[in-house]
This record gives C-alpha cells, sequence and structure tokens, in this order.
C-alpha cells in the first residue's frame, strides 16, 4: 500500500470544526472496465424498457376505455380479442359462413315444417306439443341450449256466439178498465229476419276448413255480453270516420257499429265505438281490400280461384295495443306467477264485439238501404266500397225502427300459461347479441302465412346455423332464436320476456330481426329502423329472386326498396318501442294482382299456400335467406353494420311528413307574421337544427367507423401489437356506440297518456295502431 499524508484544515466561519482529511494516491481500475460498463448499459436499457413496456399503455389507452379495460391487455404476452383469428371470423371465413347460409336451405324441408305446424289448432296457450317439437327440433339441428320460457297470460276463449236481424212485428191492443177504455198498447215481438252463420264453409279441396276441431270465429279480448239495439255503418271505424258520423248529426249512442276490416287496428275501431257510447261492434271484411282480384272482376273465388271466398272471416285481437301491448293485466312487468294483477279496463273493451264474413254482412248492408245519408255523401275516405254488385248501397243507418240487431258474444277469460322456445348460440362476445323471432301461435288451425311461413323459415335458417356450426363456425357475437307464444292476443310472448329480461337486453342486445308472415305473396317489404337499412340492403343484393324475369337478378333488383317506418302490429315492438333495440321486420306480401290473402281465416291454410301463396315453396327459402344473411352479417363483422347518418335522414322526413300534415291542417298554421293572433302556431324550428346537429355528427361517425374498418384489413407487424390492441378497442368503443345509439331516444317516463310506450320517435299511432 503507498503511504498516506494528514492535512489539517484550519476553522473558519465557513468551516467551524477542525477536520483532518486524509489524502491517498489514485485507486487501481478494475481490471474488466469495459465490459463492466458494457453490463452497466445493458441493465439499465432493460430497465427502462421494462418500465416503458408497463407506462406506455397508459398513454396509447383511449381516454374513455382507460377505465373500462386497465392497462393490462395492451401487455404483449396479453390477448384481449374474442378469438385468436379477430378481425376474421372463427372457425370459418365469412364468406364460408355465407355459401353454408345460402346452400343449406331447401324448398321440401319448407313445406316440411309449414305441413306440421298447420296440421291442427294451435291458439296461444293451447300450442304447448308444437313448443316442445319446436324445441327438439332446434336441438337436432345443433343448438342445443334451446329451452321453454312461460308465463301465466290473462286470456279469453270462445265459449258461444250469435248474430241476429231481428224485425220487430206486432198488433194493437186496446186496454179497458171495466167500461173504460184507458188506451191502446202495440204488442211487438221480434222474428228472425237473418241469421248470421258466423262460420266459414266446409271445402272438400281444403282438409283443415273441415277440422272437426276448428276454432271458432271471435275477438281476443272482446267482451261477453247479450245486447240488442239499431246498428249504424261507420265505415272503416277510424276516429275521423266517426267524427263524419257526429258532424252529420248521425245517432251512435246505443247502437251497435257495423263497421269495415281495413285502415286502422281493429281493437281501435271497438274503442272508438265504445267511448261514443254505443253498445257492440261488428266488423267485416269488403271486397274493396282485395285490389283487382274480386268477384265482381270475374275471378273465381276460393278454392276454385283466387278471389276471396265469401265466407272467410278475420279473428284477432281488440285489445287496445296503441295503449299497451303484452298481458293487460301486468303492464310494464312480466307475467309470472303470484305477480300482482292490475285492472284491466282501459287495457281491453268492455262492449261485445265479433268478426263476420262479408257474406253475413251482405244483408245487415242491404237491409239500410234508403236509410239515412249514403257513404257516396261523405269524404273520398269513404268511397270505393265492393259490395255494390251485391245490391248494397252502403247507406249509413240507423237502422229503422223495426229492425234491431242481437249480438251474443261469449268469452270464457282465463290465466293459462304461454310457452316461448329461446334457442342460444354462443358467441365469443357475450355483451354483444343478435336476437332473431317469430311467432308460433295462430288463430286458426292453418296459419300457413301468419306466422307459419315464418316458422318454416325460423326452423331452417336454425338448420343452417347447425350446419355451420357442424363445420366448426365459432359466431363472433351471440345468437338468441326466439319462438314466440301469444303474438296474435296482444305480443304477449315476446313482450313479457322484454320486461323481464330487460336490463339484459338493454346492455347486450345489437338488433332484433323479425319475420311474422315469411310470405303471403311475390313481393318483398319491410320496415325497420333506419340504422339498419343499409344492411338490409346488403342482405337483399345477395339473395337471388325466385321471379327471374331477368337472369340472376336478386331480390333487391325487384324490390323498390322502399323501408316503411316502425310502429306496432308485430313481436318487434317491445324491443323497438320499449327496450330500444335496432329492430326490422321481413317478408313477402301478395299484390292488388295476385291472390287474395285470407288473413286469419281457415283458408289461411296449408292448402292455400301449395296452390296459390307459394306455389313451389321458393319464396319460403328466399326469405330464409335473407334472414340468415342479415343476421350473419351483424353478428361476424368486426364494426357493427349500422348506418346513423341513415337514422338522421330518416329523422329529417318524419319531420318533414309532421310539417306537412301541420300545415294542412285546419287547426293550426304554419308561423308566419301574417298568422291570425287567435290561431295557433307551430315553429320547428328547433327540431330542424337538432336533426342537422346530428346529422352532420354522424356522418363524421359513419365516416370514422369506416376508416376503422378499412384499417382492419391491414396487416400489423408482430413487433407493434400494440396498434392492433389499440385498433380492437378503438373498434369496441365505435360498437358500443352504436349499440346504445337507438336506446338514446328513449323517455323513461313514456309516452303522454300511454306510459308503457318510451321510444319518442316509434310508436303505434294512437287512433290507428
Amino acid at each position: 500500500m503507498g503511504s498516506t499524508t494528514n492535512k489539517a484544515v484550519m476553522a473558519d466561519e465557513h468551516t467551524p470544526l477542525l477536520q483532518t482529511v486524509r489524502v491517498g494516491p489514485a485507486r487501481q481500475r478494475y481490471s474488466h472496465s469495459t465490459i463492466r460498463r458494457f453490463c452497466t448499459i445493458a441493465l439499465t436499457t432493460t430497465t427502462l424498457i421494462i418500465v416503458a413496456l408497463f407506462l406506455l399503455p397508459i398513454g396509447l389507452l383511449p381516454s374513455s376505455n382507460r377505465h373500462g379495460y386497465g392497462i393490462s391487455p395492451y401487455f404483449p404476452w396479453s390477448s384481449p380479442y374474442p378469438h385468436k383469428s379477430w378481425p376474421a371470423s372463427e372457425g370459418l371465413s365469412y364468406k364460408e359462413l355465407q355459401d353454408i347460409l345460402l346452400r343449406t336451405p331447401k324448398e321440401d324441408k319448407a313445406k316440411e315444417w309449414s305441413e306440421y305446424y298447420t296440421a291442427g289448432p294451435h291458439l296461444a296457450g293451447k300450442n304447448l306439443s308444437q313448443a316442445l317439437w319446436t324445441k327438439e327440433k332446434w336441438q337436432q339441428f345443433g343448438v342445443m341450449d334451446s329451452n321453454i320460457v312461460s308465463y301465466d297470460v290473462y286470456v279469453n276463449y270462445p265459449a258461444g256466439h250469435r248474430l241476429a236481424l231481428l224485425e220487430k212485428s206486432g198488433k194493437e191492443k186496446r186496454w179497458m178498465v171495466g167500461n173504460e177504455d184507458i188506451g191502446m198498447e202495440r204488442e211487438s215481438k221480434y222474428k228472425v229476419k237473418f241469421e248470421a252463420s258466423l262460420e266459414e264453409d266446409v271445402l272438400e279441396e281444403d282438409p283443415t276448413s273441415s277440422l272437426k276441431d276448428r276454432i271458432p270465429t271471435f275477438h281476443g279480448y272482446s267482451a261477453s255480453g247479450n245486447v240488442t239495439a239499431p246498428y249504424v255503418y261507420v265505415n272503416f271505424g277510424t276516429f275521423q270516420d266517426f267524427e263524419d258520423l257526429l258532424k252529420a248529426n248521425v245517432t251512435l249512442e246505443g247502437k251497435i257499429a257495423l263497421v269495415k276490416y281495413g285502415g286502422i287496428f281493429r281493437g281501435l275501431k271497438v274503442k272508438r265505438a265504445q267511448e261514443l257510447g254505443m253498445v257492440g261492434t261488428v266488423i267485416y271484411t269488403d271486397p274493396q281490400e282485395d285490389g283487382e282480384i274480386t268477384e265482381e272482376n270475374g275471378h273465381k273465388t276460393y278454392p276454385d280461384g283466387p278471389a276471396r271466398n265469401p265466407s272467410s272471416v278475420q279473428r284477432g285481437s281488440t285489445q287496445f295495443l296503441s295503449v299497451a301491448p303484452g298481458d293487460p293485466t301486468t303492464p310494464g312487468y312480466p307475467s309470472k306467477p303470484g305477480v300482482p294483477r292490475q285492472d284491466v279496463s282501459g287495457a281491453i273493451p268492455s262492449i261485445p264485439s265479433i268478426p263476420i264474413s262479408y257474406l253475413d254482412a251482405v244483408p245487415l248492408l242491404r237491409a239500410l238501404n234508403g236509410h239515412g245519408p249514403k257513404a257516396s255523401d261523405f269524404n273520398k275516405y269513404w268511397q270505393g266500397g265492393g259490395l255494390g254488385y251485391k245490391g248494397v248501397e252502403y247507406n249509413i243507418g240507423p237502422s229503422p225502427d223495426d229492425l234491431v240487431l242481437n249480438l251474443v258474444n261469449e268469452q270464457d277469460y282465463v290465466t293459462t300459461p304461454m310457452w316461448n322456445v329461446i334457442g342460444i348460440i354462443n358467441g365469443t362476445l357475450p355483451d354483444e347479441v343478435v336476437i332473431l323471432g317469430n311467432h308460433r301461435d295462430a288463430w286458426i288451425a292453418g296459419g300457413a302465412g301468419d306466422p307459419n311461413s315464418g316458422s318454416a323459415a325460423m326452423n331452417e335458417v336454425v338448420r343452417s346455423f347447425g350446419k355451420a356450426l357442424e363445420q366448426g363456425w365459432k359466431p363472433l357475437r351471440t345468437i338468441v332464436l326466439c319462438s314466440w307464444d301469444g303474438e296474435e292476443y296482444g305480443l304477449i310472448g315476446s313482450t313479457e320476456w322484454v320486461e323481464e329480461y330487460l336490463p339484459w337486453i338493454s346492455k347486450s342486445a345489437i338488433a332484433y330481426l323479425n319475420v311474422d308472415v315469411g310470405t303471403r305473396g311475390p313481393n318483398f317489404i319491410s320496415s325497420a329502423s333506419p340504422l339498419l337499412n343499409k344492411a338490409l340492403y346488403e342482405a337483399t343484393s345477395l339473395v337471388q329472386s325466385p321471379n327471374q324475369t331477368v337472369k340472376g337478378q336478386t331480390v333487391r333488383d325487384t324490390w323498390d326498396g322502399h323501408i316503411a317506418t316502425m310502429g306496432s302490429g308485430s313481436d318487434f315492438t317491445a324491443f323497438q318501442d320499449f327496450a330500444g333495440v335496432p329492430s326490422v321486420d321481413l317478408g313477402f306480401a301478395n299484390g292488388p294482382q295476385d291472390a287474395v290473402y285470407h288473413y286469419h281465416s281457415n283458408y289461411d291454410s296449408f292448402a292455400w299456400m301449395d296452390k296459390f301463396g307459394d306455389p313451389g315453396w321458393h319464396y319460403h327459402i328466399a326469405i330464409t335467406k335473407i334472414w340468415a344473411l342479415f343476421a350473419a352479417r351483424l353478428v361476424e363483422t368486426p364494426i357493427v353494420q349500422f348506418n346513423a347518418t341513415d337514422y338522421a335522414n330518416g329523422l329529417k322526413r318524419y319531420l318533414k311528413s309532421v310539417e306537412d300534415k301541420a300545415k294542412s291542417s285546419d287547426s293550426f298554421s304554419a308561423k308566419s307574421p301574417d298568422t291570425n293572433a287567435n290561431t295557433p302556431t307551430l315553429s320547428f324550428a328547433s327540431l330542424e337544427k337538432a336533426i342537422a346537429n346530428l346529422h352532420n355528427a354522424t356522418t363524421s361517425f359513419d365516416d370514422h367507423a369506416a376508416s376503422l374498418a378499412a384499417s382492419l384489413g391491414v396487416d400489423v407487424p408482430w413487433w407493434k401489437w400494440w396498434q392492433k390492441v389499440k385498433l380492437y378497442y378503438e373498434v369496441k368503443r365505435v360498437n358500443d356506440k352504436y349499440k346504445y345509439f337507438e336506446r338514446q331516444f328513449l323517455y323513461a317516463d313514456g309516452l303522454d297518456g300511454r306510459s308503457w310506450f318510451k321510444h319518442v320517435v316509434f310508436a303505434p299511432g294512437l287512433w290507428t295502431g
């Protein structure tokens, strides 16, 4: 060791203490200093990289998701994606899935399912065997998670009915007390002038019409009663029709309404008659509803030809569906055993009603000839009755003093189970769900059009999905398949299910795809939330039209592209109007040149469908393919196939229609300086501005979604793994925006006077349904 020396340091004001400092020679350097320096640098760099790996995700993670997902998915060893193949499909490519969905459905299978469903009565609450059969079939097709969900529902079943035209007859009788003449009294009696059959003819060519257990003609939720009174012809029984009669000083109170089907929902015809003090309602189908295909125009009637059979009767519900659907005793909550039951007044009629054929209506209408004003004395909405060739002059009445109607309606009201069949195909994204539904119950033994053309298509959709599952497909989003009971009475099965599972539906449901009447003719029709318009056009472009007037043309090519506004009338109502789930309703309909569809009649039968509705069963397969491909597009594409700009455009069109109606109304005027001070005014400026702002926002958002979709097609190098993670969460954020977009139009307190309906854009018309 070298020597050392000590130096003394004197204290001063800076160094108050005397210190001894040892001074020695410099230490010898480490012999491997270069290696040591390299190791130090390497260790420091590695430490910094590790720290960066922990800190970098915090800066990259989208701020809106930072607390929702955390930073752990951004680590290289994490896999936040729903499956390893994302954004591609899992198990099968999207193209392979489409091919299966196009190849699998077969006409002979659809015909087989239709023949089963229409072989006997399957009224709501009386079709458990069909529910069990449907569940078992779906399980055979590969959807093993298929179950029955039941509800206890308040409904009526027919017990008896009568409709007779009675004529007063009698003689005068003089009353004497002793020798005193105290006056004359007319001793009145009634004789039956006409007794309505209230039956549909048995047809040798249509086995369904002769079933011993066929369902009588009746109205769902109609009131029991026995009333005898004069009657009045009230056209279609719209709110305005009744207003026209009141302005014409036609007495309605205490009378029975004779009304045509059409124009508005049947229950609202009864509702308005009841409100005006009428004591009963008789509803018939006039041939004016049948377009060109009528007996008057020389067409033979069913079964010999395409025109309406004169004895056909439209059954149906008279529940006040524009106030609330579902079980009328449990509005807003599911009708499970033991739940509180509410009073039904205000939800269903208190006066009796029955449906009749035009064959039974003709004698009643003829009896009004010459009594009261004629329909031709009223506005254009009263014109066009189709029974003039039968001697009907369409006088209003009331019926003459010597003629009255006796209406008898006997109904048994019970609380009985109804059965939904629910099948689930689990996807890799449990919080994104696409729901498909069709109802199974019918008013008659048949129902080949309504609803079992949809039921046959549903089975083929499920069978097609099953084939894809067999080949290894694992859907991205979860699919829920629903066979509803009780739709005909008041959308009951679907409404109760939505009410029960509302929290889960609100959190998870992407869309609801409904097919009620799958086919009753060759013309494609639809109604939809505007979010789904683009996807609907794309799905119809993939399916060949059964009507190949030009080789290779698709359903989209033969369709005019019109998508109607959502309202009510089928099982989409609870999803769209109550839960805020974007919905669509699809089907093929008959047109004015096609065979008449016998709606809710015994003649909506397998025989009619096979001969007139869809010979060859090609349209059953077309609707199956559209339905399946539509669902597949919503299920498999990484970014939900919605278009929010279409929604803004839809709102603009809806507002324009409201403005036009307001301008044509006598009650309001457009806001202008010259407007009379006593005239109510409407200004739509604030709504127009809000819709314009929404249009700008949705256009920007859809562009962003499209840009993301394009990015998904670009390969990301493995060493930029964090870019793919960021992209995934950005896609998730966009999908959440799309998913909850429709829900933003829900108003928790509901619409005025009908709080069950929550959607401020879509709802049935209060007086149209």
